[in-house]
């Protein structure tokens, strides 16, 4: 599983990361540490197809895009 470190980037940074991530992998973990963030790369998958789950670490989420 490819992981995608997107914290502390800008929007659209870490949607652009996670679909480059999803072009050559199934399964994508993302992390985020922001909650708009954390929507939109969950709003990306989704519109892709794909289903994601999240768990909230300290200070960041880590997202599991399948």
């Amino acid at each position: 599983m490819k992981e995608v470190d997107a914290r502390g980037l800008g929007c659209p940074e870490p949607i652009l990361l996670t679909a480059k991530a999803l072009k050559t992998e199934n399964q994508v973990k993302v992390l985020v540490d922001e909650v708009h963030q954390r929507m939109n790369v969950e709003k990306y998958a989704k519109d892709q197809g794909k289903k994601t789950s999240f768990t909230e670490k300290n200070g960041y989420f880590e997202l599991i895009i399948e």
